[in-house]
């Protein structure tokens, strides 16, 4: 029963979409796709319209740490992600006695990017059978607009259930942070469910897209499933709004020049009125 519950409010608690942050976030574009999940979200391919098209920016300053210490309890259910996302995954999932249904020690994944299907259980040589996918790498992220969110955005986008799949273990290692350009699963039934995933995470966290992988997107978008729905975010995370005190800050974060519709921008560090701020 404790599980159903989670599970339960794991579905159904309400994320802060990239919509909510425009409106507690000073200066965020406004144009963003309604809120993941809402009747009149649309389709994959309307959300992906709304995405930029830039190149990819330096991995210069990218760690792991950029994106939190480990796993996080985002929705405060007493879980953290990683099990979060396994017992939401994993199929006769069992529990170590005593973590009140947080901890998973066995199950069976019907992987997505393989179609295998795949024992799981914990142990220092068989956890790793089953591991838990960013669907939009952290290193991905990092290059296309990450290094401006603020750290406590970069932590809930790492934790995020709309961002994390229980996944086969080598097929993820070998996608390595491949985005929709370089790395696609294996299991042609899911390319359309995961490229719809990728371009809801984008949407939300306000990231950018290159043109290889744009068009790799609506490649698949197009030629399989141009009626694809944007996918349903539920889990309870919530976004910090992003605020700089000063064009110095603004600098020190990687930030500068700051323009119109980046997260933090603020009249405040655009004196000449051009809609570019802190660029000296």
């Amino acid at each position: 029963m404790q599980t159903f519950r989670r599970r339960a409010l794991s579905l159904t608690a309400a994320f802060l979409t990239a919509a909510s942050l425009a409106a507690c976030t000073p200066g965020y574009d406004a144009q963003v796709p309604a809120p993941a999940g809402a009747a009149e979200a649309g389709t994959a391919l309307e959300q992906l319209a709304t995405i930029p098209v830039k190149g990819r920016a330096p991995k210069t300053g990218y760690s792991r740490e950029q994106f939190g210490e480990g796993w996080l309890d985002p929705d405060h259910n007493g879980c953290d992600a990683r099990n979060d996302v396994l017992a939401r995954d994993l199929a006769n999932e069992t529990f170590k006695p005593g973590t009140k249904d947080c901890v998973v020690l066995t199950g069976t994944l019907a992987d997505p990017y393989t179609g295998k299907t795949i024992d799981f259980v914990r142990g220092n040589k068989t956890s790793t059978l089953v591991q838990i996918d960013h669907v939009v790498a952290l290193s991905d992220a990092w290059q296309k607009g990450a290094r401006k969110l603020s750290s406590g955005q970069r932590e809930a986008f790492a934790n995020d259930p709309l961002n994390l799949r229980a996944a086969d273990g080598p097929t993820n290692g070998a996608k390595g942070d491949g985005d929709a350009a370089t790395w696609l699963p294996p299991n042609k039934g899911f390319r359309c469910e995961y490229v719809a995933l990728q371009t809801a995470v984008k949407a939300k966290y306000g990231l950018w897209m290159t043109r290889a992988e744009y068009d790799a997107i609506k490649k698949v978008l197009t030629s399989s499933c141009a009626d694809q729905r944007v996918p349903a975010d539920g889990g309870g995370v919530t976004l910090p709004a992003i605020e700089y005190k000063n064009c110095a800050e603004v600098k020190a974060r990687g930030a500068a020049p700051i323009r119109v519709g980046d997260p933090g921008w603020s009249t405040k560090f655009d004196g000449n009125g051009d809609g570019v701020g802190c660029e000296g």
